[in-house]
């Protein structure tokens, strides 16, 4: 197809050294024009923000808007849109529509044009931040230093790789509103009703919703309520529930489940798999460590991990990482193999990084290391859940039901996360208040400790998307398994 050129426009087969195809643009947009159809070819590749001609991107946008909303977008339809539209008019007006249409090239080669615009966008983009990283190199009155440019940098070429733009700048309402549609109707076609990922536990996605994309879910207890089990056992049921199928255009997307980063700064890799091998293999993670088993269940071991190899839960056991270091290697988990959900034990380990000096303090240095998981749930469009200590003020209550004013240097994890969820076991501390045998108090205690045997509690302190409110869960400390509780109530009605 030959350039359509018009003096008015300043549109020439001279380019200059930008990288751009005037002649791709134009074929596109006559491909379109000519085979509304072409478009679910191409919408998956080529955006209107990829075109380098303002024109074009006004004239693609409203395309893309049409075919969207059902409607028809030929010359006639978008004559009447730009009919006053002053840009247009100094290329030549609706005249200029119907020269695109006339040289429309076959629908067959849309693709190809569209991924050589794409191309010719990222190369642009590309250059614009290497002009960026030059110049905050060079700038002697930089306050960034090395490392934090360094960590910058490599965001911007993540998002760059990942979405062809490092920058997304405004989103219309308009387009807003289709995605939060898009989300509603795919929760109501989901088992569960669930707009986010299935932890794997009935109630906690009743009240949650699943684990939200973008979200940062932070889940604190005091030592030994089952923090780590806890997570540990929510990335387990995502990663084995992992599948993954080709949409429309192609391109595959994770349908059920995800693929689980887990940062895992207190216990070893290695831990962590024994922890999964009892849950799995329903054989105490105790007996598995020493040995102290049967044939048959070691067959039992032998199998489920032959079962948890294949799942795809990743564990980087690095102590004392930073903030930067942790999101440079969770962007290129999932440029190599995906990723649909991080989890972080325990935000505390965490350290702020190279920018942080002998005048910073740890409520300044948790807020930046709080801010920086948002930013990459964000970043990542995935949920983070990062694990916290609770202060010891808990201890010195009666009602040792932990609260938002219990999370230590509380006001910056309070204010950054999306979610904060308390775990709770009451039988932790009533079984170490165990009054003399043969009293009436421990005849009491005997009492309470039946009631509360084996059960848990997950309270939501905080939530953006709904309500507040007690969770109540099964706990297996032999297997460090929670799991749902057989409440009558839910499975009256067949549910």
């Amino acid at each position: 197809m030959a350039l359509i050129q018009d003096n008015d426009a300043g549109i020439s087969s001279e380019l200059d050294s930008t990288p751009q195809s005037q002649e791709a643009e134009q074929a596109l947009i006559g491909a379109l024009l000519y085979d509304n159809e072409v478009y679910h070819r191409i919408s998956g590749i080529v955006q209107a923000k990829h075109f380098y001609n303002p024109v074009h991107v006004r004239i693609f946008d409203s395309i893309a808007i049409l075919i969207e909303r059902g409607n028809l977008a030929d010359a006639i339809v978008l004559k009447n849109r730009f009919s006053q539209d002053e840009t247009l008019v100094d290329i030549g007006g609706v005249e200029y529509l119907a020269l695109l249409l006339d040289n429309a090239p076959p629908g067959s080669t849309a693709p190809e044009y569209a991924k050589l615009i794409l191309d010719m966008a990222m190369r642009r983009e590309l250059i614009r931040l290497a002009d960026g990283i030059k110049g905050e190199a060079t700038d002697p009155d930089s306050e960034q230093d090395a490392q934090n440019q360094i960590t910058s940098a490599e965001s911007q070429l993540y998002n760059l790789a990942e979405i062809g733009g490092t920058q997304s700048g405004f989103v219309s309402f308009e387009n807003a509103l289709i995605k939060s549609i898009e989300m509603a109707s795919a929760a109501f076609s989901r088992d569960g009703h669930l707009s986010g990922t299935s932890t794997g536990l009935i109630d906690l996605d009743r009240q949650l919703g699943g684990m939200h994309r973008s979200d940062l879910i932070i889940l604190a207890g005091r030592p030994s309520m089952g923090k780590t089990s806890l997570a540990t056992n929510i990335a387990f049921n995502i990663a084995k529930k992992f599948k993954r199928e080709k949409d429309d255009n192609g391109i595959e997307k994770t349908v059920e489940g995800g693929v689980v980063g887990f940062f895992s700064l207190e216990m070893s890799s290695e831990q962590l798999a024994t922890r999964l091998l009892a849950e799995h293999s329903q054989v105490p993670s105790h007996k598995i460590r020493r040995g102290d088993i049967t044939a048959e269940q070691y067959e039992h071991i032998r199998d489920s991990a032959d079962e948890i190899n294949r799942i795809p839960l990743h564990i980087d056991d690095t102590g004392g990482i930073s903030i930067g270091a942790l999101s440079a290697r969770a962007r290129r988990l999932k440029r190599m193999v995906g990723l649909d959900m991080i989890v972080v034990d325990y935000l505390q380990l965490l350290t702020g990084g190279a920018g942080m000096n002998s005048s910073t303090n740890r409520v300044q240095e948790v807020s930046m290391i709080t801010q920086g998981l948002k930013a990459l749930a964000k970043e990542l469009d995935i949920p983070v859940l990062a694990l916290a200590q609770l202060s010891r003020q808990v201890e010195q209550r009666d009602d040792k039901r932990p609260q938002l004013s219990d999370l230590r240097e509380s006001g910056s994890i309070e204010q950054d996360a999306d979610v904060v969820m308390f775990v709770f076991r009451e039988e932790y501390y009533v079984a170490r208040s165990e009054p003399s045998e043969g009293t009436e108090e421990h005849l009491k205690w005997q009492e309470d400790m039946e009631q509360l045997h084996g059960k848990a509690e997950v309270i939501i302190g905080k939530q953006r998307h709904g309500p507040i409110g007690t969770v109540k869960l099964s706990f297996n400390p032999d297997l460090t398994k929670f799991g749902n509780l057989a409440q009558d109530d839910r499975f009256e009605g067949g549910h």
